[in-house]
Formats: structure tokens, sequence, C-alpha cells
């Protein structure tokens, strides 16, 4: 397994984008990473832009943020109000959110759904993601789902116990609309980090998994 370091720049602080399709994606796919990399440098700064929720999930998704981005030195967390599994038929206008945050934020790292995502919102996220931010280091995170389509992720982040107690802890508090539904579980949120870590060879034992489609070195 080969080992490598997250990739810092010139910028100080390291400039963290999050991006999201709904309230809870983020978190799902990549909040224990962003809870290690708080940890290993307080001073990163974080954007964090999720594009539609509910009045009840915006409110979720802004607890949900703080608790997350909690201990960042900086961070900017925005909700917008597209309508849930209407994406692609909003896409002109989801380009020019794109385009602005391009213009107000340039990231050394980047998080957003995977290409694969069989949910139409997820990927046309994605797609935005790579168009937008092409010469930037992405890493496309999973979302477990009643349509099955949970891959081989080939970009792995370790994660401690810690790591993963808390993100477990927030998600299963902070979305108490969620909290109904039969795949919304400590032991399903657990499970895949664990099958992830056991594939990576996790020294910890839990791992978040990603797509890094393209590295130069």
């Amino acid at each position: 397994m080969l080992r490598v370091q997250l990739p810092s720049t010139s910028q100080n602080p390291r400039r963290v984008l999050c991006l999201g399709a709904h309230s809870d994606d983020i978190e799902i796919g990549c909040g224990a990473t962003i809870l290690r990399l708080i940890e290993q440098d307080p001073a990163t700064e974080f954007y964090w832009l999720v594009f539609s929720a509910s009045p009840v999930r915006r409110k979720e998704a802004l607890a949900s943020a703080r608790l997350f981005l909690k201990g960042a030195a900086r961070s900017t967390v925005k909700v917008l109000n597209y309508r849930d599994g209407f994406f692609p038929y909003n896409g002109a206008r989801i380009k020019q959110d794109f385009e602005r945050l391009k213009a107000a934020f340039d990231p050394a790292i980047v998080l957003t759904h995977t290409r694969h995502d069989l949910h139409q919102d997820h990927r046309i996220i994605c797609e935005l993601t790579g168009n937008t931010f092409r010469d930037h280091f992405v890493l496309e995170y999973e979302i477990p789902k009643y349509d099955g389509d949970l891959g081989a992720p080939n970009f792995f982040v370790h994660l401690d116990d810690t790591h993963a107690r808390r993100k477990v802890e927030i998600l299963l508090r902070a979305f108490a609309s969620q909290r109904s539904k039969h795949w919304f579980t400590e032991d399903l949120f657990r499970g895949l980090m664990r099958i992830r870590g056991m594939e990576s060879n996790a020294p910890g034992k839990l791992a978040e998994g990603f797509y890094c489609r393209k590295i130069s070195w």
C-alpha cells in the first residue's frame, strides 16, 4: 500500500472546498476526513457548500457544519435552495454558481461526489466540479444508498476511532429528520468505514474511501 500525504500548497492556510448536493452528503461521505484535517492543522480554511435543502434540513445542515468545523480557524458555510432531484434541469444555474465559487475560493483540496453515483444530483455536482476545478486535487467521496452503487475506491484516508465515533455522533444528532430512514444508522456508517479500513490495511482499522482520477508527480 503506497502511503502519501494530503497535499499542501504555498497557500497559508491550506484551503479545502467541501461540496454536497444535499444537506448530509458531505458529512456522510467525508465527515471523518474533515475532522482529521482539522485535528492535524487547525489553520486549515474550509468552504462548505450545500446545494439543496428544505427549510428543516437547511437548519440541520448549518448546525451539522458548525459541529464538524469546530476547531477550524476559518470557515464559510453556505446552503443553497435548489430542488432535490432536479439538478439536471438546473444545470446552467448551478454552473454559474460554480464559476462564482471558482473566482472566490482557490482550494488545495476539493471534496465532492463521485461520477459513478446513481443519484442524478450527485453526478451533476461531480461533473461540474471536474469542469471547474481542472488543475486541483479532487477527491470524490461515496454515499451508501439503496441503489447499491458502491464501488472500489483507490484513495483512502485512515482514521482513528475518535474520528469515526465523532462523525457518527454528529450525523445522528444533527439530522433528526433522517433518523426514521432504515439506512441512517450507526452500524451502517461505521460498517462502511470498517470495510474501507480493512481494504487499505488501516492501523486503526477504519478509513473513508475516495476516488482520485488524476494525480501528477
